[in-house]
C-alpha cells in the first residue's frame, strides 16, 4: 500500500475542516415585526386583562384549581394518543438532527477486500488481501453547507418540540371544557327532570278537572303538550350528555373514571372551583407564549437556514477519503510487519454547468422563507384576534348572565303569580303555561350563558399561551440560539 500523504497529514486537513466548517452563508435573521396593534382594543375593561404588566406563565394545574378536573388532566396527558404521536414525532425529530449533525464528523469503519486475477505478464493467478480502518467520503465543510442542513435539522427539531407544546395546551383545555359541558349537561338533565316532573303533575290534575267538568279539553291538550315537548327534551339531553361522556372519554385515552361520574352527578356549575385570572399583557408577549408562534418561527429559522445550505452548492466542495491497513498476497501474511500502509486521497468538485439547479434550489429556498415568513405573521395575527375575542366576550358575557339572572327571577316570580291566579279563577291557564314554557326556557338560556362564561375564561388562558410541561425540554440536543447564527 503506498504512502502518498502522511498520517500527519491526514490529521492536518482534517483538523482544517474542522476550523473552516465555521464559515456560514446563512442570511442574518431578523425577526419579523409583529403585523398587529401595539394593544387590546378590549383590554381596557376586561375582567382578567391589563394594559402593561406581564402576563405569567401561569401552569394549567394553578389554573385549574379543581380536584376531580386536575386527575382528569393528568389522564390525558398520560393515555392520548395524539399527544403520544406528538411526543414520538418529537423523537423521530432529534434523532433526524443527530444523523444531520454526524455528517460533520469523519465516519470511520473496518474494511477488509480479497481480490483474485491473473498476471498479464506471467499468467499466474494470484490473490490480494487487504484489512484495515477506512475513511469514506468525508466533506470538508469549507461554506458551511453541512452545518447549514444541521441548523436547519436542529429548527425543524424545536418546532416539533413547539408543536408538542400546543397540542398538550390545546388537549389540557379541551377536556377542561368538556369536563364543564358534562357539568352543564347535568344541571339541565336535572332541570328538565323537574320541569318534566312538574308538567306531568300539571297534566294530571288537569286531566282530573277535565273529568269532573271544571277544566276544557283544551287545557288538557295544552298541558298535554307541554309535558311531551318537556319529555322530548328530557331525552335529547341525556343523549347529548352520552355523546359528551364519549367525547371525554376519547380525549383520556380511556373510560371516564367511575369517581367522576359519581361526582358529576353533584356538580353545578356555580359550585366549581374557580378559575384563576390571567392577565392579558402586552400583543407583543405572544411572540414568547403562544407555542404555535414559536413554531412558526422555528419553521422561519429552518427556511432561513436552507438558504445557506442552497448559497453553498455554488461553491467547490472538497472530499476526503483515507485507508490504514495492510496488504498480503497470503492470509498468513496479512498483519505481519512490512505490510501496513495508509493512503488518503482528495477529491474536488467545483459545479460549472448544473443547467440551472443549482439556481432553481436556492429560488426554492427563498421562496420557502417568504413563505415561512407570512405563515409566522399570520401566526401571530391569528393569536391577536383570538386573545381579542376572548376579552371582547368577557365583559358582554358577564352583562348578559347579570340580566338573565334577573329575568329569571322576574319570570319566576311571573309564574307564581301566574298559577294563584288561575287556581282562584282569575286567569287563564293559558297564562299560567306561557309562564311556564319562558321560565323553562330562561333557565336554560341562564346555564348556558354560565357555561359560556368558563369556556370563555379557558379560552383566553389558551389564547395568551397558557402553561404545559417543559421536561421534554432537557431533550434539546442544542439551545435554541444555536439555530439562529
Amino acid at each position: 500500500m503506498t504512502k502518498p500523504f502522511s498520517l500527519t497529514t491526514l490529521t492536518a486537513l482534517t483538523a482544517s475542516g474542522l476550523l473552516l466548517a465555521g464559515c456560514s452563508l446563512i442570511p442574518a435573521y431578523e425577526r419579523p415585526a409583529a403585523p398587529v396593534p401595539a394593544h387590546y382594543a378590549q383590554s381596557a375593561g376586561a375582567t382578567g386583562a391589563t394594559d402593561s404588566s406581564a402576563a405569567p406563565s401561569l401552569a394549567w394545574r394553578d389554573y385549574f384549581t379543581d380536584a376531580q378536573l386536575q386527575q382528569l388532566i393528568e389522564l390525558a396527558l398520560a393515555n392520548n394518543r395524539d399527544l403520544r404521536v406528538a411526543t414520538l414525532n418529537l423523537e423521530k425529530a432529534r434523532a433526524q438532527f443527530q444523523i444531520q449533525r454526524s455528517a460533520q464528523f469523519p465516519q470511520v469503519s473496518v474494511q477488509g477486500n480479497a481480490t483474485r486475477g491473473n498476471n498479464q505478464e506471467t499468467g499466474e493467478l494470484r490473490t490480494v488481501l487487504s484489512a484495515g480502518l477506512a475513511i469514506p467520503a468525508w466533506e470538508l465543510d469549507f461554506f458551511g453547507r453541512i452545518s447549514s442542513l444541521k441548523a436547519q435539522a436542529l429548527a425543524e427539531y424545536l418546532a416539533t418540540d413547539e408543536a408538542r407544546k400546543a397540542f398538550e395546551l390545546t388537549l389540557v383545555t379541551s377536556v377542561a371544557q368538556m369536563w364543564l359541558t358534562l357539568v352543564a349537561d347535568q344541571e339541565l338533565l336535572d332541570l328538565s327532570k323537574r320541569t318534566l316532573e312538574t308538567r306531568q303533575a300539571s297534566l294530571d290534575l288537569t286531566k282530573l278537572r277535565l273529568d269532573t267538568g271544571v277544566a276544557s279539553e283544551l287545557d288538557y291538550r295544552q298541558a298535554q303538550s307541554l309535558a311531551e315537548g318537556a319529555r322530548a327534551t328530557y331525552a335529547q339531553q341525556q343523549r347529548q350528555q352520552a355523546l359528551n361522556l364519549n367525547a371525554l372519554a376519547l380525549l383520556l385515552g380511556q373510560e371516564v373514571p367511575q369517581s367522576a361520574l359519581e361526582h358529576l352527578s353533584n356538580m353545578r356549575l356555580n359550585l366549581t372551583a374557580p378559575l384563576a385570572d390571567v392577565p392579558a399583557g402586552l400583543p407583543s408577549e405572544l411572540l414568547t407564549k403562544r407555542p404555535d408562534i414559536r413554531q412558526a418561527e422555528q419553521r422561519l429559522l429552518a427556511a432561513n437556514a436552507n438558504i445557506g445550505a442552497a448559497r453553498a452548492a455554488f461553491f467547490p466542495s472538497i472530499s476526503l477519503t483515507g485507508q490504514y491497513g495492510s496488504v498480503s498476497g497470503e492470509l498468513s501474511d496479512l498483519f505481519k510487519s512490512g505490510t501496513w500502509g495508509f493512503t488518503t486521497s482528495a477529491v474536488l468538485n467545483l459545479p460549472i454547468f448544473t443547467a440551472g439547479r443549482n439556481t432553481a434550489n436556492l429560488r426554492v429556498s427563498k421562496v420557502n422563507r417568504d413563505i415561512a415568513v407570512a405563515q409566522y405573521e399570520k401566526a401571530i395575527q391569528t393569536a391577536f384576534q383570538e386573545v381579542s375575542d376572548a376579552l371582547a366576550s368577557s365583559e358582554t358575557l358577564a352583562e348578559q348572565a347579570r340580566a338573565q339572572s334577573a329575568q329569571a327571577e322576574a319570570e319566576r316570580r311571573r309564574m307564581e303569580l301566574a298559577d294563584l291566579r288561575y287556581r282562584n279563577g282569575v286567569a287563564s291557564y293559558l297564562d299560567l303555561l306561557d309562564a311556564q314554557r319562558s321560565l323553562f326556557a330562561l333557565e336554560q338560556a341562564e346555564v348556558q350563558t354560565r357555561l359560556a362564561q368558563l369556556l370563555n375564561r379557558i379560552n383566553l388562558y389558551k389564547a395568551l399561551g397558557g402553561g404545559w410541561h417543559e421536561a421534554s425540554t432537557s431533550m434539546a440536543p442544542q439551545t435554541a440560539a444555536d439555530s439562529s447564527h
